[in-house]
């Protein structure tokens, strides 16, 4: 089967380590032209409109290492709806397609860039922000600060260097952890 046939799907942060779709084969892949950023505040997933954390986006320039997936045609139709759901709940991810280069040849991915236009957008930030958002905030799925300690096992794991997230992961670790809040303790309940 050619690999145009199958739909690729790269993912960067909670999607390598909780991609939620069935899926054929996955490998390590690089993205040109986009890198790794806490660039997107969580009023959702890890965070809330009065206490947002940071997720990670793509955001313009450089590069990143991440996981390349690939689905059968069969469930392609599936996938892209899931994505979808999961990705686009406050359109602050805009869907792309990018190329990325395997020794087979060169596919074109689904992934999903930050919108710099958005307001939850949160390019801008320095170190010290993006480390006390992290280490305080907690939303439906559960603490920040666990969002980016899975990241970055998962990383490690897979022998993927990202020395700009290991540095976070390392200033959250140091920070005392917040009580989990009544919406975070019934969902990991549920």
């Amino acid at each position: 089967m050619a690999l145009a046939d199958d739909l690729w799907v790269f993912g960067y942060g909670s999607l390598i380590w909780r991609p939620g779709f069935v899926f054929r084969e996955s490998r390590p892949a690089t993205v040109y032209g986009w890198h790794r950023a806490f660039c997107v505040y969580s009023e959702h997933y890890r965070g809330t409109a009065e206490r947002p954390g940071l997720v990670l986006g793509l955001d313009r320039g450089g590069s990143c290492r991440g996981v390349l997936f690939r689905v059968a045609r069969a469930e392609r139709e599936a996938t892209l709806a899931y994505l979808r759901e999961r990705e686009l709940v406050t359109h602050v991810y805009k869907e792309r397609l990018v190329p990325i280069r395997l020794p087979e040849g060169k596919v074109m991915a689904v992934t999903y860039v930050a919108d710099p236009d958005h307001r939850q957008y949160a390019g801008g930030l320095g170190f010290a922000e993006q480390v006390e958002l992290i280490a305080a905030a907690q939303g439906i799925a559960g603490r920040c600060r666990d969002y980016l300690a899975a990241t970055v096992s998962e990383i490690e794991r897979l022998g993927l260097a990202d020395g700009a997230l290991h540095r976070l992961h390392k200033a959250v670790q140091a920070r005392p952890e917040a009580p989990l809040g009544d919406h975070a303790v019934a969902h990991l309940a549920g």
